[in-house]
């Protein structure tokens, strides 16, 4: 069913019109949830720190995950002391916690536990991010501003800031709320967000109404899953018979880049936030994603490889986070 809902969100797909008055029936539930909380009758949260909200439109990964750790490298080189919120998409808690460099991604989600691994400073998970926000300040003191990967939609937790990402190669599909289209909230939602930024493809392609940037992922260097320390290139896979793993919102953008560093791969698709078996890695030299590593790890052969990426943005959106947050809360204070 997946497969062939984003073959009509992506493509051409007479089937989609069928799908419009249910589409029709969504932007009704959408709308009247954000007026709900707009006339108070929702509760929301303000929390005493200023929070960063990265999220996008449609369903499925754009680079919010990449976006998210250099923000929080930028505050960090600002002066601030950031902290990273997040739902945990596919972990099973339901409570608040806190979420390590060796937590089980089962219970908090994969995209958390990368998060803790990559960025230098204190990650939570909570369904309800407000809560999740609030026990990270108390547990974390120094912590003066949050940034929550996803939940540009949860209109609980009061927001200083928000970024959007668009994925560069898909876009926005065909335009159209879910089921007939990709997207969580109409297109009109762009005009109300503080930034937009584009991974992997140009601004100009696409109708932004606030600033927008540029971002593209960059990596080269693979790591191994059993042993991390042990780092490779693309060179160093040459002869080899190299199966690529991805089980991630776009699979192809892996896929691709695997091939522009000039690997020739055999491709192997799972869904995102997939939760892996050692039945589900194939033999022989593998590739993967980080997000994917986080969760592959305990079975890895020793020939299981990841690749680490990072977001490369024009300094204009750190200027912007920076004047955003100073307009509305004052100088940063060491």
């Amino acid at each position: 069913m997946k497969d062939f809902l984003e073959r009509c969100w992506y493509g051409r797909c007479r089937y989609s019109l069928l799908l419009v008055p249910f589409s029709l029936i969504f932007f009704l539930l959408v709308a009247g949830r954000r007026l709900a909380y707009r006339a108070g009758l929702f509760r929301v949260r303000r929390l005493p720190v200023p929070v960063i909200v990265v999220g996008n439109l449609g369903v499925g990964g754009s680079g919010k995950t990449p976006l998210t750790l250099c923000i929080v490298q930028w505050l960090a080189e600002l002066g601030y002391h950031p902290g990273i919120i997040s739902r945990g998409y596919g972990g099973c808690a339901r409570a608040p916690m806190p979420v390590q460099a060796d937590s089980d991604p089962a219970l908090v989600g994969d995209e958390p536990v990368l998060l803790a691994r990559r960025a230098a400073c204190p990650v939570w998970i909570g369904r309800k991010r407000a809560e999740a926000g609030r026990q990270l300040l108390a547990f974390h003191s120094e912590v003066d501003v949050l940034v929550a990967d996803d939940g540009l939609q949860h209109y609980a937790l009061v927001r200083d800031m928000e970024i959007v990402v668009v994925d560069g190669l898909r876009g926005f599909g065909n335009g159209r709320l879910l089921p007939a289209g990709p997207l969580r909230e109409p297109l009109g939602r762009l005009a109300t967000v503080d930034a937009a930024v584009v991974n992997g493809g140009d601004p100009d392609d696409f109708l932004l109404l606030p600033p927008s940037f540029a971002m593209r992922l960059r990596g080269a260097t693979f790591r191994n899953l059993r042993d991390p320390a042990q780092t490779a290139v693309a060179a160093d896979f040459a002869g080899h018979e190299i199966h690529a793993l991805a089980g991630i919102g776009h699979p192809q953008r892996f896929f691709d880049h695997l091939e522009h560093l000039g690997l020739n791969i055999t491709p192997h698709v799972f869904p995102d936030h997939h939760a892996y078996s050692a039945d589900d890695l194939p033999a022989g030299t593998l590739l993967m994603t980080e997000k994917d590593a986080v969760k592959c790890a305990p079975f890895a052969s020793p020939d299981a490889w990841f690749l680490a990426v990072d977001a490369i943005l024009s300094p204009g959106l750190k200027t912007l986070i920076n004047h955003t947050l100073k307009a509305r809360h004052g100088p940063q204070t060491a």
